[in-house]
C-alpha cells in the first residue's frame, strides 16, 4: 500500500514511523510546508513542501493527514478525490458543516476515512469505556487535560490557537469518550472561557471549560488551559459517576513531565459500586505512544482490507467534534447553544 504522510509535527512524524515499519506499507512521500529534522528511519524518502504537489506526483493509496487543523477536511477532500484511503488527526475540520463534507465525501466515493481519536485503540481507555457502561446510565461526566506549557510546548500550544482553542482540539478525544459511553444524543451545550495570555490573539482564550447535557439525562463537564500559568493542581481528572457508582482514572499525566505519553496513560482505574468494597485494576503494561500510533494506523490498513463499515466511526467523529464547537460558539456568544436546532 503506498501512503503519503503530510504533516511532521509530533503526530505525524509518529504515524509516518508506523508506516515504515508496517510490513504492508510503502511511504511514497512525506510533505511538510518547511523542513524539519527527520530521524534516520525516515531521510530516505522524497520531500514534498506542498500538499497538492505531492498527491499528484505519488498517487498514494492511503494519505495521511497531521497537518493544523484548518487544512485537515481540504487535505482529506482532496486525497479521496485522488483515489485514496484517508487518515485524519483530530478535530477533523474546524467546523461541522466541513467535517459532514469530508463524511460525505467518504461515503460517496466508497474510501476508508478514520479519524485520529488515538484513546479508542488504548485497552485501558477500552476497559474505562467497558466498566462505565456495565454501571449503567445517567451519567456524570467529569473530565479535563490542563496543561502548565512552557517553552517549546508552549510555542506549540500558540500555534495551534492561532485556529483552534484547547477544548476543541484536546476536547473531542473526551467528549468521543462521553459519547461511546451513552450513547445518547447531545441536546445542550454551555461554556465558558478566558484569555489568560497577550501572547495570543484577542480573538482567542487558552482556557475553557464546558458543560454538555445529553437525551438520557447524562450530564458532562470538560475543561482544558494551555499555558506557563496553568496550574499544577487538579491537572488530570477523569470520572464517570452513575447511579451504581463510578469509574475512576487513579492516575496520569505528571505535570513535571508533560509529553503525549501522559496524555493518553491510564496507570489504573478505581471501580466504585455502591455498597461494595472498591476494586483497583492496574495496567502496568500500557502501550506508548507510538504503540498507539502504531495501533492506529493497522486499524487503517486492515479496515481497508477487509472492508471494515466505519460509518460510526465517523459519525462519532462528527457528534464530538459538533459539541465542542458548539462550547466554543457559546463562549464567545455568551449564551446556551441547542443541538436540536
Amino acid at each position: 500500500m503506498r501512503v503519503l504522510v503530510a504533516g511532521l509535527g509530533n503526530m505525524g512524524m509518529s504515524h509516518a514511523l508506523a508506516h515504515h515499519h508496517h510490513p504492508e506499507v510503502e511511504i511514497v512521500a512525506l510533505v511538510n510546508r518547511s523542513s524539519v529534522p527527520l530521524p534516520k528511519e525516515l531521510k530516505s524518502y522524497p520531500f514534498f513542501n506542498d500538499f497538492h504537489q505531492a498527491l499528484e506526483a505519488t498517487k498514494p493509496d492511503l494519505v495521511v493527514v497531521a497537518t493544523y487543523s484548518d487544512s485537515h477536511a481540504g487535505f482529506a477532500i482532496a486525497a479521496m478525490e485522488a483515489g485514496a484511503h484517508v487518515f485524519v488527526e483530530k478535530p477533523l475540520a474546524t467546523t461541522v458543516a466541513d467535517a459532514r463534507c469530508v463524511v460525505e465525501t467518504a461515503r460517496r466515493l466508497k474510501r476508508k476515512l478514520v479519524v485520529g481519536y488515538i484513546l479508542r485503540h488504548h485497552p485501558s481507555w477500552q476497559r474505562l469505556i467497558a466498566e462505565a457502561r456495565g454501571l449503567g446510565g445517567p451519567y456524570v461526566f467529569r473530565l479535563n487535560l490542563n496543561q502548565q506549557s512552557t517553552g517549546e510546548t508552549w510555542e506549540t500550544h500558540k500555534a495551534l490557537m492561532r485556529t483552534t482553542p484547547p477544548i476543541v482540539d484536546c476536547g473531542v478525544h473526551y467528549v468521543d469518550v462521553m459519547c461511546q459511553i451513552t450513547d445518547a444524543k447531545p441536546v445542550r451545550v454551555n461554556g465558558m472561557g478566558l484569555r489568560l495570555s497577550e501572547e495570543i490573539a484577542e480573538n482567542m482564550y487558552n482556557y475553557g471549560q464546558f458543560q454538555v447535557v445529553f437525551e438520557d439525562g447524562s450530564v458532562g463537564w470538560y475543561e482544558a488551559g494551555w499555558g506557563p500559568m496553568m496550574s499544577e493542581v487538579a491537572y488530570f481528572v477523569k470520572d464517570v459517576i452513575s447511579p451504581r457508582g463510578a469509574v475512576s482514572i487513579m492516575s496520569g499525566m505528571h505535570p513535571a513531565t508533560d509529553s503525549v505519553e501522559g496524555h493518553t496513560k491510564v496507570g489504573a482505574l478505581r471501580i466504585h459500586r455502591s455498597g461494595e468494597a472498591n476494586r483497583d485494576i492496574d495496567f502496568p503494561g500500557e502501550p506508548g505512544h507510538q504503540e498507539l500510533c502504531d495501533a492506529e494506523q493497522d486499524f487503517l490498513i486492515r479496515a481497508i482490507a477487509e472492508d471494515t463499515d466505519l460509518s460510526r466511526h465517523m459519525e462519532d467523529a462528527v457528534t464530538s467534534l459538533a459539541i465542542c464547537l458548539a462550547a466554543d460558539e457559546s463562549i464567545r456568544a455568551g449564551k446556551p447553544i441547542d443541538l436540536r436546532t
